[in-house]
């Protein structure tokens, strides 16, 4: 499947069928793989500016995304204007985020040396292993538990030209067990000398990630800055207030929060006519003291 994006090439949707459950004996294989190769035969991959991959199915061991990686590192050179890569377009009556499994996606980086963005759904069994890309501008983890593995990973993969990282760190219970020691090369800067946004959302740990961040000498180039989704609640927020000044961000991201209504009007007046947008919305309530990211499961 192609759609046209005018301007910006053709979009290949790559995905199975979502109710093939049984791989036919006289077909070819899984039927992700019998569409990439259908595509392969009716199309110019020269074209191809943007690949999205959907579902990818049952029929292949360990239902990882092992076999759309291999499939489209091993035809990288057919492919030489791909410049976006989303692994992952899977909802939720497909699968679970927190259920997508995937293995090691580094042969993308290193079979695309010109990518410009990669955004990866889904965190279940994800690898990464240290690299240096020289193209790659956008970075995007969209999970219910990142594992620690895959940030410490990115902490040390040299990426010059990343402007935007997000990260949707999860909870332990779906493998996001991520420190604020595996972020701190990230939040040193050292490797990033781009960076203009950051996200560290999603997270049980929210509070202690807002303190990090508050000293961070990354966040002096940042032009947007995330930490939402997860548990903050009025310690971090009072971390983040009482560290380095944030008024030269454009955009200041707290939606689902659990501040209280005394704390969110301090940060509202804080960054009064400082041409700040803040975000302050989905103030969450605790659930008997329990405290729920936006995205687990």
């Amino acid at each position: 499947m192609t759609n046209e994006n005018p301007g910006h090439g053709a979009v290949w949707d790559l995905r199975g069928d979502p109710y093939d459950h049984v791989v036919d004996e006289d077909e070819a294989g899984p039927s992700i793989q019998r569409s990439f190769e259908d595509f392969l035969a009716t199309h110019d991959l020269a074209e191809v500016r943007e690949i999205v991959v959907g579902w990818w199915g049952p029929g292949w061991e360990g239902n990882t995304s092992e076999l759309p990686v291999r499939l489209l590192s091993g035809v990288a050179d057919r492919l030489p204007n791909v410049r976006s890569i989303m692994l992952g377009d899977i909802e939720s009556e497909e699968s679970e985020i927190s259920w997508i499994e995937h293995g090691d996606v580094t042969p993308l980086l290193e079979a695309f040396p010109l990518l410009e963005a990669l955004h990866i759904r889904g965190g279940s069994g994800l690898l990464l292993r240290p690299v240096r890309h020289e193209a790659l501008r956008t970075l995007w983890f969209e999970t219910g538990g990142l594992p620690g593995r895959v940030v410490r990973a990115v902490a040390d993969s040299d990426l010059p030209a990343l402007e935007n990282l997000e990260m949707w760190l999860g909870v332990s219970q779906y493998g996001g067990d991520a420190t604020v020691a595996d972020l701190a090369p990230i939040l040193s800067g050292e490797r990033l000398p781009a960076l203009r946004h950051l996200g560290l959302q999603d997270s049980e740990i929210q509070d202690e990630i807002a303190a990090a961040v508050a000293s961070a000498p990354v966040v002096a180039r940042l032009e947007s800055l995330a930490l939402s989704m997860g548990t903050l609640t009025d310690e971090g927020a009072e971390a983040l207030l009482s560290g380095q000044p944030l008024t030269h961000l454009k955009r200041l991201d707290l939606h689902h929060h659990y501040l209280t209504g005394t704390m969110v009007k301090h940060i509202e007046a804080a960054f009064a006519g400082t041409g700040v947008e803040v975000d302050l919305s989905e103030q969450e309530e605790p659930d008997d003291d329990w405290r729920y990211v936006a995205v687990a499961e």
